[in-house]
This record gives structure tokens, C-alpha cells and sequence, in this order.
């Protein structure tokens, strides 16, 4: 036996005895299940574990993680939950794959060192004519798939994407043993790379920083994709330090699953302005304040592509347009737009002051109800009415929660030109100018969202009317603008209660 074969077979030992035992059903997440596989000649069973929010008979459909190896699924679930938690992910249905034997099922080549070796081709046709089949039929799957192995399972990870690509979107491999048979999947991705591209897969490979990651061969793939990784794949290679081959799986898995959803989430697209009145020959600028990555626009109503302008900080607009900005994820499903509509205009009128009507805050409304939609205050008696001044705040009204607040009087405009204002809130409002709706944020909101319009305005006086309703949680109103002198400047600001007029 040579030298390099025997420390392999070591470090195999070493490995294979370092692995968790297999679990118990009973200490096992989830319904159990199993499928007569016809490929493997033999009865094999899974454990499904179905998202909390799941209810039967829902038409709701769901990604799936599929997770190689009885001790990863509990893990798996727990860390699956945490990210879903902290809104970073979507629920996924969990599928463990349990145990029968993991050196025939995992690895892609047979070696005389390991006598039941070289069955990952029959696995992986199990997986791709059986047990997705299954699950895609039995449970709700929406067909987007992503798979986790650890050691052995990392190299039938890696086997699976390099020869089944289309059944998976992510792949996670944990501390891989690219060792196995004279490092024979780095053979393999070297020739089989090439055919990954455009089609939208991600590697995520975790290891041991340090001696682990030489002894298993990884610091040679990492290599290997850093020179020949084709476009429209995405990979990371990560190294952890302080970490054994069992401890690895769980911060591996973990980043694992944030990478794979790294487009998930977030608050969505805004530009701002977000609509609005453009004047001939006057144009405008469009504001553009998070990452620009992969974020692409049009003016013409278009979706954006790949080919489109990517989006800048500030981008010129000198007539009418539909705006679209879009940020294109690595799966469509991903996606994020944002549009708005701008038309050609001219200067909204300005009115004269209302008699009784003094500056210090526009007049407010308080009205108790419960709504999910703004309802038409016109007809409803309001509980306590004020002036909105300084002392003004949402928060402290007689309710937290099922209210509703009306703010209308007329606001002075001391200059001519473009003039932005900006709304945010949770839950609905709309804003009126001239008793034209500008902004419409009606409705129910899963958090604050922010909307902005941009409009030329004479010197004088412009009636201005704020509605908005809570219903429950977060409570947010914010009317804001940028007047002509600051747009260059960027400044926002609240309107000053001078410039605020009511009846007294």
C-alpha cells in the first residue's frame, strides 16, 4: 500500500468515526416516509418535514431542501427555521435522505479500499426518477431545489451537479472529501465545468481553514474554479477556522442556505421620484440610492434585461416616460421592479389662503375603526380633532392599533419649480394635492414602504390632505419634501409648520 493511499484511508477512518451516529426516529422532526425504489432495488425511507405555515388543502407551494444523512436533519431544520425567521428565506418542505449505505450511495467511483464504493450514478438516478418525482407529486413542491452533503455527501454534491444540473438550483457541499479515489471529482469538474454555464447553479463549499482544507482537497478545487469557473456560475469556497468535521456542517449549512438566498427578501425597489409631472425641456433627475448590483432600468415601459442600462445614483429624464427599474436575481422568481409614470405637464395652479385659515400645522381628524383599506372618511364622525403642530404624533392617540387620521389644509409654496414630496407609512395613506391624489400607499403593509412625486408648483398656496389608517403592529406616517433650491442638494425635509395653514 503506498504511502498516499494509506493516509487517505486514514483520514476515511478518521472521518467515517468523527460522524454523528444515525437518529432515531423519535428524536426526528417531521412525518416519516418511504418509497420502494425500483433503481436501488431496495425500500427507501425520508423524513418530511412540512413548513409551519403549511395547511392542508393550501394551493401554497413551496421550495425544497433536500438534505443527505439521518444527523443533518434535525440541524438542518433548526438552521432552515432560524433564516426563515429572520426573513431572509422563504419556507422550504425538508426532506431528509436517511442512511442504508452512505459509501455506496455517495461516492461516484469505486475503490478497493472501500468495497461497496461507486453507486452515486444509481443514487442520483434515484433522486432524479424517484424521490423527486414523489415528493414534486405528494407534497407541495414548487420543482426548486436545493441539496446539502456533508463529507461523503459533499462529493455526491458536487457529482450531482456536474451531472444532473438541472435538478437542483443550489448545491451545498459540507467539508468535502475531494480526496476520495486520487481526487477524482476534481477530474471530473475540470472536464464536466464548461457545461454549467448560463444556467443559473451555485456551489457552496464550507471547510476546515487550515490543514483540513488540503487534506480533503479543497484548497485544489477552490483553485480549480477560481481558473475555469464558466460565466453564470455562481460558487464560494469558504474556509472555517476552529472547526472539526463534524462542527463544520453547521456554519456551512447555514451560510450555505444564505448564499443560496441572498436574492430573497429584503424591502423592495424604490427610485424616487417615483412619478410625476415633467415640464418641457425642463428635465429631471431620477434618484437611484441602493446597491446598483445587477439592477438594470428602462424608460419606455419595457421589462429591463440584462442589456439594459445599468441603474445609476442619478439619472436624467428630459420628458415623459415609464420608468422600470428591475434588479435580476440568479432565479427569476427572485426578481424585483419597480415603475412609475411620468407625464408631460405644466405648473399646477396655486389658490389663495383660506379665510380662518392660520400657519402652525395643518387641522387633524382622529376617527376608531377597523379597516384594511382606507375608508371614506367624508362619511364617518371623527373622535378628536386638532392642529397637527409639532406636538403632533401618532403615537401617542388615544389607540395604537384600528385608527385613522386625516391632516387637510393648505401648504405655502415660497418659490417656483419642482417640488418632491415623499410618503411613508405602515399601514395605508394616500396624499391629495389640489385634491388630486400624488401618492397612494393604501392598504395592508408587511413594513414601512415609501413612495415620492415630483410636480412644478407656483409661488402661493396649494390645498394638501393626508389620509392615513392603522390597523395593527408597526405604526409609521412621514410626509416629507425637497424643494426646488435643495433637489440638487438632495435634502429632504419635513414641511415647516409655518408653511402649514388650517382652520383655527
Amino acid at each position: 500500500m503506498s504511502t498516499r493511499t494509506y493516509l487517505f484511508l486514514a483520514i476515511a477512518i478518521t472521518l467515517t468515526f468523527s460522524l454523528p451516529g444515525r437518529a432515531e426516529a423519535q428524536d426526528m422532526p417531521g412525518k416519516r416516509d418511504s418509497i420502494n425504489s425500483v433503481v436501488l432495488n431496495e425500500k427507501r425511507v425520508i423524513q418530511v418535514i412540512l413548513p409551519d405555515d403549511y395547511k392542508a388543502g393550501s394551493t401554497t407551494k413551496y421550495d425544497v431542501l433536500y438534505i443527505i444523512d439521518d444527523w443533518n436533519i434535525k440541524l438542518g431544520r433548526d438552521i432552515q427555521h432560524f433564516i426563515v425567521d429572520e426573513h431572509t428565506m422563504p419556507p422550504m418542505i425538508i426532506v431528509g435522505v436517511l442512511n442504508t449505505d452512505r459509501n455506496k450511495d455517495l461516492l461516484p467511483t469505486h475503490n478497493n479500499g472501500n468495497k461497496t464504493s461507486g453507486g452515486a450514478d444509481k443514487f442520483l438516478k434515484f433522486f432524479k426518477d424517484e424521490l423527486i418525482p414523489y415528493v414534486d407529486k405528494t407534497y407541495p413542491s414548487d420543482g426548486d431545489n436545493t441539496l446539502f452533503g456533508h463529507s461523503f455527501g459533499g462529493v455526491f454534491v458536487t457529482y450531482a451537479l456536474l451531472n444532473e444540473p438541472q435538478l437542483f438550483s443550489n448545491y451545498i457541499a459540507g467539508d468535502p472529501s475531494y480526496w476520495w479515489d486520487n481526487g477524482v471529482m476534481l477530474k471530473q469538474v475540470k472536464e464536466k465545468l464548461p457545461s454549467l454555464a448560463g444556467k443559473g447553479k451555485a456551489l457552496y463549499i464550507g471547510g476546515r481553514e487550515g490543514q483540513g482544507m488540503k487534506e480533503m482537497n479543497i484548497n485544489a478545487m477552490d483553485s480549480l474554479l477560481k481558473k475555469d469557473a464558466p460565466e453564470g456560475f455562481e460558487w464560494v469556497v469558504k474556509a472555517y477556522p476552529k472547526e472539526s468535521h463534524g462542527t463544520v456542517r453547521l456554519k456551512n449549512m447555514y451560510d450555505g442556505l444564505r448564499f443560496a438566498y441572498n436574492d430573497y427578501g429584503g424591502k423592495p425597489l424604490e427610485f424616487h421620484p417615483s412619478r410625476g409631472i415633467v415640464l418641457k425641456e425642463k428635465p429631471i433627475k431620477i434618484w437611484y440610492f441602493d446597491d446598483t448590483t445587477k439592477v438594470h432600468y428602462t424608460f419606455d415601459g419595457s421589462q429591463p434585461s440584462m442589456a439594459s442600462p445599468v441603474v445609476r445614483p442619478e439619472m436624467e429624464l428630459s420628458g415623459p416616460a415609464n420608468v422600470t427599474v428591475r434588479k435580476i436575481a440568479g432565479r427569476s422568481k427572485f426578481d424585483k421592479a419597480a415603475t412609475g409614470e411620468f407625464t408631460e405637464g405644466t405648473y399646477l395652479p396655486a389658490t389663495r389662503l383660506k379665510k380662518n385659515y392660520k400657519p402652525g400645522g395643518l387641522h387633524y381628524a382622529y376617527y376608531e375603526g377597523q379597516w384594511d383599506k382606507l375608508p371614506d372618511f367624508k362619511t364617518l364622525k371623527p373622535v378628536k380633532e386638532g392642529v397637527a403642530d409639532s406636538t403632533f404624533n401618532i403615537n401617542k392617540l388615544p389607540r395604537q392599533n384600528n385608527f385613522g387620521v386625516v391632516m387637510d389644509g393648505q401648504f405655502e409654496v415660497k418659490e417656483d419649480g419642482y417640488y418632491i414630496f415623499g410618503l411613508g407609512s405602515d399601514d395605508g395613506s394616500k396624499v391629495y394635492l389640489n385634491d388630486k391624489p400624488i401618492i397612494d400607499l393604501d392598504g395592508l403593509h408587511d413594513g414601512d414602504i415609501e413612495r415620492s412625486y415630483i410636480v412644478p408648483l407656483k409661488k402661493g398656496f396649494y390645498p394638501l390632505r393626508v389620509e392615513y389608517f392603522q390597523k395593527e403592529g408597526g405604526r409609521k406616517l412621514e410626509l416629507v419634501y425637497v424643494t426646488p433650491d435643495n433637489i440638487a442638494k438632495k435634502k429632504i425635509t419635513p414641511i415647516p409648520y409655518v408653511l402649514q395653514y388650517g382652520p383655527r
